[in-house]
C-alpha cells in the first residue's frame, strides 16, 4: 500500500527537492515584471514573465538595498535568485537576492567610468561654465526635425522674446546618433549662433545613450558658444547635462532659461524710465529752489532780471525734458512691439543719452548761476548778523558790515553814509 501523506508534508517535500535542485538555485532570469507591489514591510512582490509564461517573484527588503534603481511595472531585468515553494499555499516562487536592469548593467559602468574620466580633467567645474546671452539673437538647436523638441521651443521662443531658431536635423538615438549630435554642434558653431540647445524627448536609457558618448560630452565642452542641454525628463541626468553650461529640465525649459520674458522687460523699462524721470523732477526742482533763495540776496537790477528770466527758461526747460521723456518712453514701447533685437543697446543708449541730457542742462543752469555775478566786479554786502544790505537806511556810520568778493569775504566799518533823494 502507498504511503500517505498530508498536505503540508507533501509540499514541505516538495520544497525540500526544489532547494536542492541545483538547476533552479543561484540562477540568472531574465523577464519582465508586472503587477509590483510595494509593502510597509520593504518587501516586494511581483510577476516575472515572457511571452509565453510567467512565474510569481518575491525580493525581501534586505535584497532591495543590493540595487540602485526603483523597480517598475513593465521593467525588463535580469533577476539572480531561487526557486522556493511557499508551503502554505502550494505555489512556488522565485526568490530575487539581486537584479539589475536588462541590458543596462554595462551602460552603467561605462557611464561611471567616462563620468569619473571627464570629472578629473574639469569638464564638469563651474569654473569653466558660460553665462546665457541676454538677448540672443539667433538660438542653434541640435535635436531631431520631427520630435516635440523643435516644436516646444518655437512655441516658447513666440511666447517669450521671439529670436531666430536654426535647426540642425540630427539623429538623437541608435547606431550613428552621437556621430550626427556632434556634426550638428560643429556646424552652429560655424553659423555663430548666440547659444545652443543639445537635447531630445524622454526615454529608457538606451534612447538616451547617445548623450553619454564621449564624442558628445568633448563637443559640448569644445563648443564657443554656451550650451543648454535638454536630454530627457526633469529625472533624466546625462553626461552632456554635466559637461554642458547650462543644463534645463526640458526643451521648454531650455527655451526660457535662452530668452527673457518680453513682458517682464517691458516693466523693468517703464520702472527704468520713471525712475530716471522722478530724479531729473527732483534735481530741476532743487535747483528753481535754490535760484529762488539767491535771486532774495541779490541787488543789482540787471541780475534780478537775468534771474526772473532763466528761472522762465527753467521751466521751459523742465517741460520739454518731461515732454520729451514721455515720447521716449512710447518710442520704446512702440520698438518692444517691432521685437528690437537690439533693444538692450537702445536701452543703454537711452539712458545715457538721459544722463547726457542731465549733465547739459545741469551745466547750462550753471552758467547762469546769480552768484556768477561777482565774478563781473559785484559784491554782496551784509549786515554783522549776515542779513543781506539793499538800502542806505539800513547802515550808517560806525556799522560794521561784511562784503562777499568772487573769491573771499571782508569786514569793514562805515565810515559815511550818503542817502539818494
Amino acid at each position: 500500500m502507498a504511503e500517505t501523506v498530508t498536505v503540508t508534508q507533501l509540499n514541505t517535500r516538495v520544497r525540500s527537492v526544489l532547494s536542492e535542485c541545483r538547476a533552479v538555485n543561484d540562477i540568472w532570469v531574465a523577464g519582465e515584471m508586472s503587477n509590483l507591489k510595494k509593502y510597509p514591510s520593504g518587501h516586494y512582490y511581483f510577476t516575472l514573465k515572457d511571452n509565453s509564461s510567467e512565474i510569481r517573484g518575491v525580493m525581501f527588503k534586505q535584497s532591495r538595498a543590493r540595487i540602485d534603481f526603483e523597480p517598475q511595472d513593465n521593467m525588463k531585468v535580469t533577476a539572480f535568485g531561487r526557486v522556493d515553494l511557499y508551503v502554505e499555499r502550494g505555489s512556488y516562487q522565485f526568490v530575487v537576492e539581486t537584479m539589475q536592469r536588462s541590458g543596462v548593467g554595462d551602460l552603467y559602468l561605462a557611464y561611471d567610468a567616462l563620468k569619473r574620466k571627464l570629472e578629473s580633467e574639469g569638464l564638469f567645474d563651474s569654473s569653466r561654465k558660460r553665462s546665457l546671452p541676454r538677448y540672443p539673437r539667433v538660438i542653434g538647436v541640435v535635436t531631431s526635425p520631427t520630435g516635440a523638441v523643435i516644436h516646444d521651443i518655437i512655441t516658447t521662443s513666440r511666447r517669450r522674446f521671439p529670436a531666430d531658431i536654426l535647426l540642425y536635423p540630427a539623429q538623437v538615438q541608435g547606431d550613428g546618433a552621437a556621430e550626427s549630435i556632434v556634426r550638428g554642434i560643429k556646424a552652429l558653431n560655424r553659423e555663430k549662433v548666440d547659444v545652443l540647445i543639445v537635447g531630445r524627448g524622454g526615454g529608457s536609457i538606451e534612447d538616451l545613450w547617445a548623450f553619454n558618448e564621449e564624442m558628445v560630452a568633448r563637443a559640448i565642452a569644445a563648443s564657443e558658444v554656451p550650451v543648454i542641454s535638454a536630454v530627457g525628463h526633469e529625472t533624466d541626468f546625462t553626461i552632456a547635462d554635466l559637461v554642458a553650461d547650462v543644463r534645463a529640465p526640458t526643451p521648454t525649459g531650455a527655451a526660457e532659461l535662452a530668452l527673457r520674458d518680453r513682458t517682464e522687460l517691458i516693466k523693468h523699462l517703464d520702472t527704468d524710465m520713471i525712475r530716471l524721470n522722478r530724479s531729473l523732477s527732483n534735481i530741476l526742482k532743487r535747483m528753481h529752489y535754490r535760484f529762488g533763495i539767491l535771486e532774495s540776496k541779490l541787488t543789482p537790477r540787471r541780475a534780478e532780471q537775468k534771474i526772473l528770466m532763466h528761472s522762465i527758461r527753467l521751466d521751459e526747460l523742465y517741460s520739454r525734458m518731461n515732454s520729451a521723456l514721455s515720447d521716449r518712453i512710447e518710442t520704446m514701447r512702440r520698438r518692444f512691439i517691432r521685437i528690437d533685437s537690439n533693444m538692450d543697446i537702445h536701452v543703454r543708449t537711452m539712458i545715457g543719452n538721459g544722463k547726457k541730457d542731465l549733465l547739459r542742462y545741469s551745466e547750462r543752469l550753471e552758467s547762469v548761476n546769480p552768484m556768477r555775478v561777482l565774478d563781473r566786479g559785484y559784491t554782496l554786502m551784509t549786515d554783522a548778523e549776515g542779513k543781506p544790505l539793499t538800502s542806505s537806511r539800513q547802515i550808517s556810520a560806525g556799522s560794521e558790515i561784511n562784503i562777499i568778493l568772487k573769491d573771499g569775504r571782508a569786514e569793514a566799518e562805515v565810515r559815511k553814509v550818503e542817502m539818494r533823494k
